[in-house]
């Protein structure tokens, strides 16, 4: 099992690294198929962390959990949506409520992170394509979602596609768990056991459409049902392997 992260130095330069301990050992970008040490070495604590890739889509996959359906039937075909390349914050970067909303609420998601290039991919193709997994923050302005015909307001708010801090490889996903945290308190648990289309088959099904390309990434969705969150509250999203993802909100 490897972790990646993506940073920033204080001179304002950024690469891209392994975490060993508490340093990380830098290496050459792209670091999809092989890890090139520079033989730089850096304390986590010097760096601040980005998001650990630079996505070209950014996929999110809805109501895939039975916990979260609350009632509903399980949509078919499965509620697929974007999020802009604009709505992007990574670890420690703030939640900021726009201008206009009245009720917001953090989804904490296993995030899949793909390794290569996969067009029609078989479910076989779909897992061997993938890198690694994230932890990801799907924050919902629920008013929007519910009145808009769209969701690009409600979903696609500048910082509501929060993910980090690392990429976690080798990690077999049936083990995959998240846990979000509000002030501390577990509010959101869940596993990759729980979701109603597999994370193969997400992968499957997203590549029978497009082409996705190293990089790109896929929320997977929600379990249970968030609270809504507020100025001053700090939010944690926790999936397996990958660390946790902590933002306040602004």
């Amino acid at each position: 099992m490897a972790n990646y992260v993506r940073f920033e130095r204080k001179d304002g330069s950024r690469g891209a690294g392994q975490v060993e301990g508490q340093s990380i050992r830098v290496i050459e970008e792209p670091f999809w198929a092989s890890a090139t040490a520079t033989g730089e070495r850096l304390a986590l604590e010097a760096v601040r962390l980005l998001p650990p890739c630079e996505p070209r889509s950014i996929v999110c996959v809805g109501l895939n959990y039975s916990s979260h359906l609350n009632g509903r039937p399980v949509p078919d075909p499965p509620t697929l949506f974007f999020k802009p390349l604009s709505s992007i914050a990574g670890p420690g970067d703030d939640i900021l409520l726009p201008t206009g909303a009245t009720h917001v609420e953090p989804e904490g998601e296993i995030v899949i992170v793909i390794g290569r290039k996969l067009k029609n991919a078989t479910r076989e193709e779909a897992l061997g394509g993938i890198f690694g997994y994230t932890a990801g923050n799907d924050v919902s302005e629920r008013a929007w979602q519910r009145s808009d015909g769209q969701w690009w307001r409600a979903k696609g708010s500048d910082t509501f596609g929060i993910f980090g801090p690392t990429i976690v490889t080798g990690i077999e996903y049936p083990t995959l768990e998240v846990v979000t945290r509000v002030n501390g308190i577990q509010v959101q648990h869940g596993g990759a056991t729980e979701l109603i289309r597999d994370i193969p088959e997400i992968v499957r099904y997203v590549s029978s459409v497009m082409t996705l390309l190293p990089g790109d990434i896929i929320y997977t969705g929600t379990p249970g049902e968030p609270p809504r969150i507020n100025t001053g509250d700090s939010v944690e999203i926790e999936v397996t392997g990958a660390g946790v993802l902590r933002n306040g909100v602004m």
